[in-house]
Order: C-alpha cells, then structure tokens, then sequence
C-alpha cells in the first residue's frame, strides 16, 4: 500500500468532499420540504391529488436513480443546449453543469422516498393526540406544525438516519455524469497514479466518517437533557 500520493492530491479530495456535503445538503434540504407535501397530498381526501402523488412516487422509486440522472443530463441537458434562448440565458452557466441535474434528481428521488415514509409516521399517530390538539382550540395547520409533524417525526428518526445515509452514498452517482464528487476525485487519483484501491479505500473511510457523523446526529436530535434533582 502506498498513500504518498495523498500530500499531492489532498485539494482534489477536499474539493470532492464539499461537492460532496454539497449535493447531501441541497437535496435532503429540499427535497425533505417537497416530502412533507408528498406526504401531505397522499393523505388527502382528494382522490386526484393522492392518486397522482402515488404514481408519482411509484415512478421514482421503481426506476433506477442512475437512469433518472441519466434522462435529465443526457436527455434534458442536450434539449436545453439545442435552444440559443436558453443557451443565452441567465441560467445556462447552471444548465449546463451536471451538478444541478444530480442535484435535481437526488432531491426528487428524496421526495418520493421520504414522502412515503413521512406518510407512515403520520399515519401511525395516536389519534388521541390530534384530537387532544384540536380540544385546545387549535386551527388544523397549528395541529400539523405542534403535534402531528412532531410527533411522526420523533418516531420516524432512526429511519431517516437510514435515508441520509443512503443520500449520502447515493451522491456518488455525480461521478457518472463528470461531476468531480468524493468518487470523482478518486478515479481522477487512480487515472493519474494508477494506484487502483488506495484512493478507494481512502474514499471509503471519509464515506463511514460522513455516515457516523449523520447517524450521531440524528441521534441527538429530539434528546432531552435530564434534569439533575
């Protein structure tokens, strides 16, 4: 094993780290507010609204994700370049980098798998605790902001641990589409040293330290400090 190639490419692997965080953050942020409408419309009364939130879902969850990044940045990437007014837009400089198409994609893909299981841990609320909410006068959308999206979120934490981490490894899909991620930084490493498992396993070892750090937090999330008598 030789790892003295690491002092020359420690930047390429800080920088794949933070596109890394980038596209863990910018997907579970937004794609977690666009669960908890998901979540929300699936339970509706409203059979149009909840039947085309199960197709959607349905759709995202039984197609591979990395045919998802695939159809965005090969398929609406290439449309978007064959039209000058997009191409002289203000938004072509992000059009036409392949991190907002895996970031697009991560946070639909967190949409849809979150959004189920947000559905469950709402589902799975004592009844007697919304009630008790609505005995103390309180409007159906404070009932949702105290009790209910509270109380399914607290149970629902060690599983969305589990689809932060499963985010967190799903980001290294951007190396298929030229983003130089964690992994990206390693084959460039591999590509240029021709050292095959050393980057490997030092990716590997930032990928369980990131993992570690996203179940130990979410597993302070929610504690309450015990009061000393």
């Amino acid at each position: 094993m030789d790892f003295q190639w690491l002092s020359s490419f420690y930047n390429e692997l800080v920088k794949g780290a933070g596109l890394t965080l980038q596209l863990l953050l910018i997907s579970g942020f937004f794609g977690f507010l666009m669960a908890v409408g998901v979540a929300l419309g699936r339970l509706s009364k409203n059979r149009f609204l909840a039947n085309g939130l199960r197709f959607y879902t349905s759709v995202l969850r039984g197609t591979p994700l990395l045919v998802q990044i695939y159809v965005l940045y090969y398929g609406v990437g290439s449309l978007f370049a064959t039209f000058p007014l997009i191409r002289g837009s203000l938004f072509w400089p992000y059009l036409r980098e392949g991190f907002w198409y895996v970031a697009f994609a991560l946070t639909l893909s967190v949409s849809a798998y979150v959004g189920e299981v947000l559905r469950g841990g709402l589902r799975a609320v004592p009844r007697g605790e919304l009630e008790a909410g609505r005995a103390y006068g309180m409007r159906p959308w404070l009932v949702l902001r105290r009790v209910w999206m509270p109380r399914a979120l607290q149970m629902l934490r060690p599983t969305l641990a589990g689809e932060s981490v499963m985010l967190l490894k799903a980001t290294a899909l951007a190396s298929t589409v030229a983003v130089t991620d964690l992994l990206g930084a390693a084959n460039l490493v591999r590509a240029q040293t021709l050292r095959v498992y050393e980057p490997l396993l030092v990716v590997a070892v930032i990928y369980i330290i990131l993992a570690i750090l996203i179940e130990q937090g979410f597993a302070r999330i929610g504690k309450t400090p015990q009061r000393q008598a």
